[in-house]
């Protein structure tokens, strides 16, 4: 892939605007546009998954090779060399998970309208799950039902299978997220199901969001390694990127989750290399948490490669029950002032951000250790 900075230089890759108005993906140097990498590249995506599974139009104008590829999952949308990058608050949800003392539901309805006046575009409240596997969440739909939503920002929740699916609608989610895993061993702790078991699972789910025209989004947790298994290939990935495709038509957004926050940014570009063969690499959310204190590297080589949208958490909340060792999301007021410093644009209010940080530390005690 090796776009941008931390792959090939401006004289052999970028992107331009093409004469019909388009952005499209323009390689090779002006004198010899192409050399002949652009087709070897395009024609070894194509013979490794297919000719249909990658969707591209290459043209030649002006002298100029030009790609442009659409994106599944995102309704055709095309790849463009926008500095916007859509943050995803997860700290109501994937923050509050982990944590061993009950928050009451008051301070969690708090929490998500201090974040929902920072102006993110979405927020993941909470996950309609069974009380006995997440007792913190148990009170999921009294959350839902006070929090004050606010015009352009999702309310989104996370679903295991039907029945959460029918909970979530009831308390009018603006979108539901399934998830599965590339690790069969994580798969089988998390939701006690193979990966093939857990995305027939999901079947009436998507058929229930699709009946209530609401959005999906898919997670695959464990993208660079398992706990259970140690690495994870991006073939692996792939793979069950792949299932939920299928189970959807396409009509999904991916989030890769990197669960055990040790990827370093080469791991990440593999990963996504893997993965644009069938998904547009600015359709993808990334999911980092941040163990080895790598998280930031790996949203800058991530940006480099495509990605414009990121999971965040504030106050940097975070880990999974099921995944020994894994500390907290990547923090959303390190992710904001990394993206602002860089010149990238969220429409996020890094104040409003920084109140809600101090609220989650103080409902977590963690305000005393700030």
């Amino acid at each position: 892939m090796n776009l941008g900075p931390a792959g090939a230089s401006p004289e052999t890759t970028s992107l331009l605007s093409a004469p019909n108005g388009e952005i499209a993906l323009l390689v090779g140097a002006a004198a010899d546009p192409s050399g002949g990498r652009f087709r070897d590249r395009v024609d070894r995506d194509h013979r490794s998954r297919g000719a249909s599974s990658r969707p591209s139009e290459l043209r030649i104008e002006g002298g100029r090779h030009y790609e442009t590829r659409l994106a599944r999952g995102t309704g055709g949308s095309k790849v463009t060399d926008s500095r916007f990058v859509r943050i995803t608050e997860v700290g109501p949800r994937d923050g509050l998970q982990n944590e061993s003392a009950i928050v009451p539901s008051r301070e969690k309805i708090a929490l998500v309208d201090a974040l929902g006046r920072a102006g993110f575009p979405e927020i993941e409240v909470t996950s309609f799950v069974s009380p006995r596997w997440v007792p913190q969440l148990a009170d999921a739909a009294e959350v839902m039902a006070g929090i004050e939503r606010r015009p352009g920002t999702i309310y989104s929740v996370l679903c295991p299978n039907q029945k959460g699916a029918e909970r979530a609608l009831a308390a009018n989610a603006g979108k539901i997220s399934i998830f599965t895993a590339a690790s069969e061993s994580f798969c089988q702790r998390n939701l006690n199901a193979s990966i093939e078991e857990s995305i027939e699972r999901f079947r009436p789910v998507v058929e229930s969001a699709r009946a209530a025209g609401l959005p999906l989004r898919g997670y695959v947790s464990c993208v660079v390694e398992c706990p259970y298994e140690g690495e994870i290939s991006p073939e692996q990935v792939g793979e069950t990127v792949r299932r939920l495709l299928s189970l959807t038509d396409g009509d999904i957004e991916i989030a890769l989750g990197e669960t055990l926050g040790v990827a370093d940014p080469n791991q990440i570009e593999g990963l996504l290399e893997e993965i644009e063969i069938d998904v547009q690499v600015s359709a993808i959310d990334l999911h980092l948490h941040d163990t080895r204190g790598k998280a930031l590297l790996c949203v800058e080589r991530a940006l480099a490669c495509g990605i414009r949208a990121f999971d965040s958490s504030c106050a940097g909340l975070g880990g999974c029950p099921f995944a020994p060792g894994a500390s907290g999301n990547l923090a959303t007021e390190a992710l904001l002032e990394f993206l602002e410093a860089a010149g990238w644009t969220t429409g996020v209010d890094r104040d409003a951000v920084l109140e809600a940080a101090s609220i989650a530390k103080r409902i977590t005690g963690r305000a005393a250790d700030a």
